[in-house]
């Protein structure tokens, strides 16, 4: 079997992580992998360390025929057997492509929850019908790939997910020391871009209306656009001190184990978030927002944490207080998080999974022949 994985832009985010995971476990047995991009980043380093063919095809929209035609070329060059895409703009292209090479197969994740408008319902019932298959990160993606005009026939619903090794919290930190904080000290951390749709300033706003007397400082790890401004909204409300600005970190893991609760403050376009899941691994209770594949996570069911209303600030500044005040409940909330990465959100699982989408549209062809 051979794969060729698409994307857009070649960056460090979820999707990025999916696709990498994905390479690097079927690469050397199950699939002779490929990838083709837009945009350079750090997963075409990634690519390139493990030995991956890569090509550069330019993306200019989703409608670019000059992308199909090269795409159609460089599958016939490799003989292609299912191109894997993960955003719309690289899914229609591929399935553009299957005009130039109608025996490639195309496989599309969505990672959005998003709803769209009347013009790309219209174009999206026209294009995925020719999906081979559709994959959802979670629930409400497929929800609103279905009221997006996608057929609801092709659609799998299929977690992201962690190795099960992954579920272990590290055994020391350094990030307590580094900040001058005492152990005493009930400390939340989020890892996220400062982009709209991560809701920092709802998070900045609920943390100030935790009880002053409850010792409590949240870290935000991550760099972006809104970064600047979420300072000034820290200053104005006075929470330098409660509020710490770390900007982009490579040591997670450390933040994680340094950390008392993880907290998920999105606006939108959440879908199963990778960052929750490492947390969870971590041993941590999560508090998130009810929003796209949050709830798939955080739920009775999973028992690892508080899901609360986007905007509420009272409910997220009470989960905070609630958690602080029970740490009997955040253990239990931490290990049952740990289960959950280790049975529901599983990669060995998962990974199978998506293999055998794999193979059912492949074994299609061949019944078709």
């Amino acid at each position: 079997m051979r794969v060729l994985y698409l994307i857009n832009h070649a960056g460090k985010a979820g999707t990025e992580k999916y696709v990498y995971n994905l390479v690097k476990a079927y690469r050397e047995e199950k699939a002779e992998c490929f990838f083709a991009y837009n945009e350079p980043g750090p997963l075409l380093t990634q690519m390139q360390e493990l030995g991956i063919p890569t090509c550069r095809v330019e993306m200019r929209s989703p409608f670019d025929r000059r992308a199909a035609k090269k795409l159609a070329l460089l599958c016939r060059r490799y003989k292609i057997d299912i191109i894997h895409t993960q955003y719309p703009r690289e899914n229609y292209i591929a399935v553009l492509s299957k005009r130039y090479r109608p025996e490639t197969k195309v496989i599309y994740t969505c990672h959005l929850t998003l709803k769209t408008g009347p013009l790309w319902k219209l174009t999206n019932k026209m294009i995925t019908k020719r999906d081979d298959a559709i994959i959802s990160v979670c629930n409400n993606g497929k929800e609103l790939l279905i009221g997006n005009g996608v057929p609801e026939d092709k659609i799998r619903v299929i977690f992201n997910g962690l190795w099960p090794e992954e579920a272990t919290r590290a055994a020391e930190s350094t990030i307590r020391q580094e900040l001058g904080l005492g152990e005493d000290t009930f400390v939340a951390v989020t890892l996220a871009r400062y982009h709209i749709a991560k809701g920092l300033p709802y998070l900045v706003d609920s943390i100030a209306k935790v009880s002053p007397d409850l010792p409590f400082v949240c870290l935000i790890a991550g760099d972006g656009e809104l970064y600047d401004e979420v300072r000034a909204q820290i200053a104005e409300k006075g929470l330098e001190n409660r509020v710490l600005q770390l900007g982009f970190r490579k040591d997670a893991d450390n933040l994680l184990a340094g950390a008392d609760v993880f907290i998920n403050s999105a606006k939108c376009y959440e879908a199963l978030s990778f960052a929750i899941l490492e947390a969870l691994g971590a041993g941590l209770p999560v508090i998130a927002t009810n929003i796209g594949g949050n709830g798939d996570i955080v739920n009775e069911e999973n028992d690892c944490g508080i899901l609360v209303e986007y905007g509420d600030t009272d409910a997220m500044a009470k989960a905070i207080e609630t958690l602080a005040a029970d740490r009997a409940l955040c253990a239990r909330y931490g290990e049952n998080g740990q289960k959950a990465v280790k049975n529901v959100f599983n990669l060995e699982i998962i990974l199978d999974k998506i293999y055998a989408v794999y193979e059912e549209v492949l074994d299609g062809t061949e019944k078709g022949r």
